[in-house]
């Protein structure tokens, strides 16, 4: 009797320091979620995870296959607590005990255009196909199998005359894993990008990143079996992929256009035109950065994103918006020894920001270390200074770098020009 006692005594406390341990995990993701609703950061940026509270048991599995941390468990269920956080890897679905979880595009307050495609990922004009991200698949293994998909059904359609076989737009991980089939299939092709580095939207991603939850089968390569892996390491795998197979990128060139002429498209970009007997678009949804259209913009010293804050230290640099990749920027440039830093917003607040930056952009400012002008729009960018209209009044600042982080425009218009049909999601697989 005395031994039950104690195994009852340490069955107890067992429960009691779980109990408690939950209920601060759980209190935490409570407040993550509360801070998400009050700085309007609700809406996922496309797929994401919707969870049935009917079936939900609350186990805590979605939450720990979750490495944007875009999960918690509050009052018993499963919920999204960092929506911005989410990229729509599909993890959480996978590992949910009960099928709780589905993946769906848009909210029912806002929806998301997908581009109507067949099983073969041909959109609505023959000829015309879409895989990856701008398809609604931000999963970076099955955007390099639709890829490899669409390849096999594009190699079908091809002809004998024109410049190319396909044209790839973009190179992520479709594109990326689409070129090497058309080479695999002696396909004649061409890959553009409007950027000056591999990788699509992953190379977006923050530092360290985890970017990859899964193996990946490409031509040429084979299945690559690596199932976690942080952006830095997928992208110089991408490099050594590029490297050994000879595939043929052609960065800094952007599409603007493409139109039908007989049997072939006429795709024309930032660097000329060529004619292709099918088009395979695999850009990602960032779109085309968002320019401020003001004189000087186009010097080498204006650039759409920050990658290395430390290649800026001891210089002034201007950042230019106002959502959470500007003030990241702003804050990150500001740690470093000897920068000056101007961030210029043309609101009257910051809205729709993590609060977390909102903090240590305080901080920041409190510490001298950066200059955050609200109300203000660049007026222009001269080679060693920048003017900028604060309040009516304008200024000018020393200045080495402009960084702008404006957001992206949607190629949805130029596509809609084309005649590809959209959907609206809201909700909705």
């Amino acid at each position: 009797m005395k031994y039950l006692y104690i195994y009852l005594a340490v069955i107890g406390l067992v429960t009691w320091l779980y109990l408690k341990r939950q209920s601060r995990v759980h209190g935490a993701h409570h407040a993550q979620l509360q801070d998400a609703i009050q700085t309007g950061m609700l809406e996922p940026p496309s797929l994401h995870p919707v969870v049935d509270p009917t079936r939900c048991m609350g186990s805590g599995a979605c939450v720990k296959a979750c490495p944007e941390k875009a999960l918690g468990v509050v009052n018993g269920k499963a919920v999204l607590i960092n929506p911005a956080h989410c990229i729509g890897h599909g993890a959480c679905m996978a590992a949910c005990p009960v099928e709780s979880i589905k993946l769906v595009f848009g909210t029912e307050k806002r929806g998301i255009e997908i581009p109507h495609i067949s099983p073969e990922f041909e959109t609505n004009v023959p000829g015309i196909f879409i895989a990856g991200e701008l398809g609604g698949m931000g999963l970076i293994r099955k955007a390099a199998e639709q890829g490899r998909q669409a390849m096999n059904a594009i190699r079908k359609k091809v002809g004998p005359s024109g410049d190319y076989d396909v044209v790839i737009v973009g190179c992520g991980p479709a594109g990326i894993s689409a070129g090497l089939s058309a080479i695999e299939h002696k396909l004649r092709y061409k890959i553009v990008e409007q950027e000056d580095a591999l990788g699509g939207t992953v190379y977006h991603y923050p530092r360290q990143k985890i970017a990859m939850t899964a193996p990946v089968e490409l031509a040429m390569v084979g299945k690559v079996k690596f199932a976690e892996v942080q952006k830095e390491k997928l992208l110089e795998f991408w490099h050594g992929v590029v490297n050994n197979t000879g595939l043929s990128i052609s960065f800094n060139e952007r599409m603007e256009a493409i139109e039908k002429h007989g049997e072939h498209f006429v795709v024309t970009t930032s660097k000329g035109s060529y004619t292709t007997h099918t088009v395979l678009l695999s850009m990602g949804r960032r779109g085309t950065p968002r320019k401020l259209d003001v004189p000087g913009e186009n010097q080498p010293k204006v650039m759409y994103r920050l990658t290395d804050p430390v290649q800026f230290a001891g210089q002034h640099v201007l950042v230019v918006g106002g959502g959470d990749s500007a003030l990241e920027a702003a804050i990150a440039l500001s740690e470093q020894e000897g920068t000056s830093v101007i961030l210029s917003y043309r609101s009257a607040a910051f809205s729709r920001v993590k609060q977390k930056n909102r903090m240590l952009l305080e901080q920041q400012q409190k510490a001298g270390r950066l200059k955050v002008m609200l109300n203000s729009t660049v007026q222009g960018i001269l080679e060693d200074a920048v003017d900028i209209d604060c309040d009516g009044i304008l200024q000018r600042h020393r200045n080495h770098a402009v960084i702008v982080c404006a957001g992206g425009l949607l190629p949805t218009p130029l596509l809609q020009k084309i005649g590809i049909r959209f959907d609206t999601k809201f909700g909705s697989a």
